[in-house]
């Protein structure tokens, strides 16, 4: 039995088998990140003895019978290097906090602790979560598993190579435009963003508040599923926290009789690669052999939606990363006087794509400039939440490609932002309308795999969750 190549739900099974130890569990992908890190460069800090102490509780609450009161008691997991954890160091992917620990727990890991998670350390990302392709990050760049001379994705670059690695059984990333699903999808793994509201981004470093939602990474669908179960939930330190009726449950694979899946035309139009929408088509033809109903369906609005996203979200973060000005914490550059230690401090922290996102946040806020591009953007994405109201009054889903592309060539577009910022332009809309969505891999093109996204209505975890299985089943059936 390799270990480090389990799911959660089989560890969890091996665990309480007592076919292994959690401490033995862990040294595997310990080790594991030990023999690749310095290639993939996944993790930016590795948490190697507090996971073992950790260890030994779990290996004592096996011995004495207490184990199996949560299917992620032991289980090894990688945190984006976003997302708080107390006194262990949080950096943002950026330099401005290279030295930064956190002084509190983030909502979803005081939960995983609670559920006697094991946290192996913190996983690279682009600099505060600004990239799709793990680039940015002042730590260096992410490499694809898959093939070392091409991007991850991103900004969750690192939890998903850390997934498809085997560094990892799981992780958590976060999602603001795509940052979860298009990783996903570049790497060959499962990524879940939920619906807005339905995990606490307390503790979360904020890039877009509006946008942001804590996600997850993992190998299957179902590992998917019990991670999204145990950090979901209403948190009263998070105000767009929300109280839902619809806890996350295992997948249930159903009929497909009994679905009617939308085909977004607007997401099959030109851009698509053409061996993406080979694979593509392959699943929908199955899925209507099987006996759903496929819909094709239109969007009036979603034209705009990349335009509205590259206003709303600069906007958002140049407010958000005010705070760093080297006085309150991170680093403090000197200066003759206050404006020049501001000055210094934020030239020599940020990196070139966080300064550009400031930028051109701070123009779009900025009087006479406020009302014809934030205004009109906050618009525009009204309009495209009510596209899709209409469309989920005549279907149970969407499906759709994740990525117009494979994973690209490390370089390729790190000095073509709009090319880069192109990489997100299937997974941006759910942002912006607060929706859930999953990324599962369907096969590959050319050795590099393919992903396809599955959308749902708000709370609809469980549905798309369940089409996402069927799907994952079909696939591995060939």
């Amino acid at each position: 039995m390799t270990l480090n190549q389990l799911t959660i739900l089989s560890a969890h099974q091996g665990l309480k088998n007592k076919e292994f130890s959690a401490s033995e569990l862990a040294k595997a992908y310990l080790n594991s990140i030990k023999k690749q890190n310095k290639t993939i460069n996944a993790f930016i800090t590795v948490t190697e003895d507090e996971a073992l102490d950790q260890t030994k509780k779990i290996d004592k609450k096996i011995s004495q019978k207490q184990f199996g009161q949560n299917l992620l008691e032991g289980i090894p997991l990688g945190i984006k290097d976003n997302i708080l954890v107390k006194d262990v160091r949080c950096t943002a992917g950026s330099k401005i906090l290279s030295n930064y620990r956190a002084t509190y727990d983030a909502t979803v890991i005081k939960k995983l602790k609670e559920a006697g998670t094991i946290f192996l350390g913190k996983t690279n990302l682009d600099e505060f979560a600004m990239g799709a392709s793990s680039e940015t990050s002042a730590f260096g760049p992410v490499k694809n598993p898959h093939d070392l001379s091409r991007v991850p994705g991103g900004s969750s670059g690192g939890s998903a190579a850390a997934v498809a690695a085997d560094m990892c059984l799981a992780a958590l990333g976060s999602d603001t435009g795509g940052s979860v699903r298009q990783p996903a999808a570049f790497c060959g793994v499962v990524g879940l963003k939920p619906t807005y509201g339905r995990v606490s981004r307390y503790g979360l470093i904020a890039m877009a508040s509006s946008l942001d939602q804590i996600g997850v990474l993992a190998k299957n669908v179902d590992d998917a599923a019990v991670l999204l179960a145990s950090v979901e939930g209403h948190d009263d330190k998070d105000s767009t926290s929300r109280d839902f009726e619809f806890p996350t449950e295992l997948p249930k694979t159903t009929d497909w009789r009994n679905l009617k899946i939308g085909l977004p035309k607007e997401f099959f139009a030109h851009g698509l690669d053409p061996q993406i929408k080979n694979k593509i088509d392959v699943v929908i033809k199955k899925i209507a052999t099987g006996g759903a109903k496929i819909i094709e369906v239109n969007f009036s609005n979603l034209d705009y939606a990349l335009a509205s996203y590259y206003i709303l979200m600069p906007a958002e973060a140049s407010a958000n990363l005010a705070r760093y000005d080297g006085v309150k914490y991170g680093l403090s550059a000197p200066g003759k006087n206050l404006l020049e230690i501001y000055l210094n401090s934020r030239t020599q922290g940020f990196g070139d794509e966080v300064r550009r996102r400031i930028i051109l946040g701070t123009f779009v806020l900025s009087a006479g400039y406020y009302e014809a591009y934030y205004l009109k953007a906050q618009k525009v994405r009204q309009l495209i939440h009510q596209d899709f109201q209409k469309i989920f009054k005549q279907v149970d889903c969407l499906l759709t490609p994740t990525t117009p592309t494979p994973a690209f060539k490390l370089g390729e577009k790190v000095n073509d932002p709009l090319a880069m910022y192109l990489s997100d332009i299937y997974t941006v809309p759910i942002n912006l309308a607060g929706l859930p969505a999953v990324s599962l891999p369907i096969g590959q093109a050319e050795a590099l795999p393919v992903g396809c996204q599955i959308i749902g209505n708000h709370w609809q975890e469980n549905k798309i969750l369940s089409v996402a299985k069927m799907i994952e089943e079909m696939v591995g059936r060939g």
